[in-house]
């Protein structure tokens, strides 16, 4: 099993910057990949940034540009460094590690941190 912790949310005003941590452990040997995700109020789950094991990042559109993901293997984090928030950044965001092993397919999921912009 794996188990994913996330930190660094908070407020902040418009314009500003946020950093945002996974930190994964268990059975990190099969995690290929990780991702953050996030819902706001009254809105379904949105993937934010996206990091493979390889290297490949992909982002979603809203937050492209402004965003991005960086992993710390060695302590098995996903970083989300978020530039230039906006109030529509507002949202409980969640990390997510995948697995390659077929028993795993559906991940592993943190409680959500909180991130809230002020306009």
């Amino acid at each position: 099993q794996v188990q994913v912790v996330e930190s660094g949310g908070g407020s902040v005003q418009s314009g500003e910057s946020l950093t945002l941590s996974c930190e994964a452990s268990g059975r990190i040997d099969t995690i290929y990949a990780m991702a953050w995700y996030r819902r706001a109020q009254g809105k379904g789950r949105e993937m934010v940034a996206r990091s493979t094991k390889n290297g490949r990042t992909n982002y979603g559109d809203s937050v492209m540009g402004r965003f991005t993901i960086s992993r710390e293997t060695t302590a098995n984090t996903a970083r989300l460094q978020m530039d230039n928030l906006r109030p529509e950044d507002t949202a409980v965001y969640y990390c997510h590690a995948a697995s390659f092993k077929a028993a795993d397919e559906g991940g592993f999921w943190g409680q959500g941190t909180q991130v809230t912009v002020y306009g």
